[in-house]
């Protein structure tokens, strides 16, 4: 395998998992600063609320972007081993 061969895969797989772990962290983060605002101006201090919040969110957000999640993993495995013989001459 030769070195450019092998890095253009690792770039396509550190892409991949930006692009899969995208939908996740944004909930997170977009939930997570509502939360906090929203204890701010109420002025509750439940240290479990914004976990708790996240958590759904993100269980949420997995199960809705499930389909594309498992579509682009499928993909790059199939184009990965379809890829593999030219590879590894």
């Amino acid at each position: 395998m030769a070195p450019a061969d092998a890095l253009h895969v690792t770039t396509e797989a550190m892409f991949l998992v930006l692009l899969l772990s995208m939908p996740p962290i944004l909930a997170a983060s977009i939930v997570g600063l509502v939360v906090s605002l929203l204890q701010a101006l109420t002025q509750i201090q439940e240290q479990t609320l914004p976990f708790a919040a996240k958590l759904i969110a993100i269980a949420i957000t997995m199960a809705a972007t499930s389909g594309f999640l498992g579509a682009e993993i499928f993909n790059f495995t199939a184009n990965l081993f379809d890829t593999f013989p030219e590879l590894t001459r």
